[in-house]
C-alpha cells in the first residue's frame, strides 16, 4: 500500500466516522421520520465504507454469493441510497400534503 492509498482509506474512515457521529447526535435531537432515514442512510454509508476497506485488505469474505459476487457487495452500496430515496419521498409527500 502506498501513501495515496493510505490517505484515501484514512480520509474515508475519519470523515465517515465524523458524519456518522454527527448523524447520531442529530438522531437524538429529532424524531422526524425523514431525518431519521437520512441518519440511517449515513450510518449505512459508513458501514459500506468499512466493508469495502475490509475487502481491499482481503479480510471479509462473502458467505452468500450470487454468481461470483458476494451478496453484501450488492446490498451495501445500494442501501444508503435506498434510505435517502425513502427520506426524500417522505419530504415530498409531506410538502404536497401541507401545501
Amino acid at each position: 500500500m502506498d501513501l495515496g492509498q493510505a490517505i484515501y482509506i484514512l480520509s474515508r474512515l475519519i470523515l465517515g466516522a465524523f458524519a456518522s457521529f454527527l448523524s447520531i447526535v442529530l438522531w437524538a435531537k429529532t424524531r422526524d421520520i425523514a431525518w431519521m432515514l437520512i441518519v440511517v442512510g449515513t450510518i449505512a454509508t459508513y458501514i459500506e465504507t468499512v466493508y469495502s476497506i475490509l475487502n481491499l485488505f482481503g479480510i471479509s469474505e462473502g458467505l452468500i454469493v450470487i454468481g461470483t459476487v458476494p451478496l453484501m457487495s450488492i446490498i451495501l452500496p445500494s442501501l444508503p441510497t435506498g434510505f435517502f430515496i425513502a427520506a426524500f419521498i417522505v419530504m415530498v409527500a409531506r410538502k404536497y400534503k401541507n401545501g
